[in-house]
């Protein structure tokens, strides 16, 4: 769905589900149609993301409340994060709400106590695991193993991240890219330093290096590599633009290669329109836009899964707490003195 049509969507839409939008199957879904109208003014800072996706919704709702105005503030999520904590140290406010697009960042935010409490029925909306006080996660992105469909089958992949390196495969990855680096922080907090060291080793000594997570991906799909390391996202969107291709997904079981990290969004001011707005992005409009266009995981019940994953309760991501993803400066000081980067 293009932005125009969004738009109208959400515009337009009440109870019942709209053509084009991911249908939901639990009626306490709220709808933007229950939320009160938006009035007054809130600056909020958004984390570079999501080819523009975040910003058709963002454009969707001033759109359907003439009376508000949001002042937007763009930039990459890490950059802005420290902004915000740079701020309160010198003693001002100037964002109401920090949408970033990866969890850590959250959570060093979180970390210097800066983020408000958010009201139990906003938290309540997420699944259990991703429910936050002080933040709420957005949507999900499932870190995920592309294969190429002509050189493997599924059961030749081991279901454990940490034995991956050993099996001969030609692999492929992006260590620059922030998603591997907040997978790596991850498993240091899951496996330790020095398994990790290790398994950095052997990836690093014969992967094919990329510039980003779609590189990857479409490396695994040309055939050079046999399996690369990518959020689920960038093979669901190449397989819908090109069905046929030698491409799936796998995903290892309880560690850090499955890992579900999350965009996510908090509060710097206590409010009501600040509450408000963050409701609109759990609607059902919104959460369905952002399942079936961005292929994210809604971490709110009662949304579908964007086509190509399975329930949540079948992948069995880490219990973790996302918020530590923000302790990444150990993760790039390890890959720099493995000369990962």
């Amino acid at each position: 769905m293009r932005r125009r049509d969004f738009n109208k969507a959400l515009l337009t839409c009440g109870l019942t589900p709209c053509i084009g939008l991911a249908q939901d199957s639990d009626s306490n879904v709220i709808s933007v149609d229950e939320l009160p109208e938006l009035v007054g003014e809130i600056s909020l800072y958004l984390g570079r993301g999501e080819g523009g996706l975040y910003e058709n919704v963002l454009k969707a709702i001033s759109d359907r409340n003439p009376k508000f105005k949001l002042n937007i503030r763009r930039g990459p999520t890490a950059a802005l994060a420290n902004a915000i904590v740079a701020e309160k140290e010198a003693g001002i406010r100037r964002a109401d709400v920090f949408w970033a697009v990866d969890a850590g960042a959250i959570g060093l935010v979180v970390d210097q106590e800066i983020a408000e409490p958010l009201p139990s029925e906003l938290v309540s909306q997420l699944r259990p695991n991703y429910r936050y006080r002080n933040w709420l996660p957005v949507s999900g992105r499932i870190r995920t193993l592309p294969f190429n469909t002509s050189a493997l089958g599924i059961e030749q992949i081991p279901q454990s991240i940490m034995s991956l390196p050993d099996e001969g495969f030609k692999l492929g990855w992006a260590p620059e890219y922030a998603s591997f680096q907040s997978f790596i922080t991850a498993m240091r907090l899951l496996a330790g330093n020095e398994a990790t060291s290790d398994w950095l080793l052997k990836v690093n000594s014969s992967a094919k290096r990329y510039a980003g997570e779609l590189g990857v991906v479409m490396g695994v799909e040309r055939g050079e590599v046999d399996i690369g390391f990518a959020n689920h996202y960038y093979t669901l969107r190449l397989k819908a633009g090109k069905p046929d291709a030698m491409l799936d997904l796998a995903f290892t079981k309880g560690d850090s290669g499955c890992l579900v990290n999350a965009s996510g969004i908090l509060a710097l001011t206590s409010n009501k329109t600040v509450h408000n707005f963050i409701r609109y992005l759990f609607t059902k409009e919104v959460q369905s836009y952002l399942s079936s266009e961005a292929f994210e995981i809604p971490l709110v019940d009662g949304i579908a899964l964007p086509r190509g994953i399975p329930s949540l309760d079948l992948i069995s991501p880490p219990a973790i707490d996302l918020t530590q993803l923000s302790d990444l400066r150990p993760t790039l000081d390890l890959m720099r003195e493995l000369r990962v980067l």
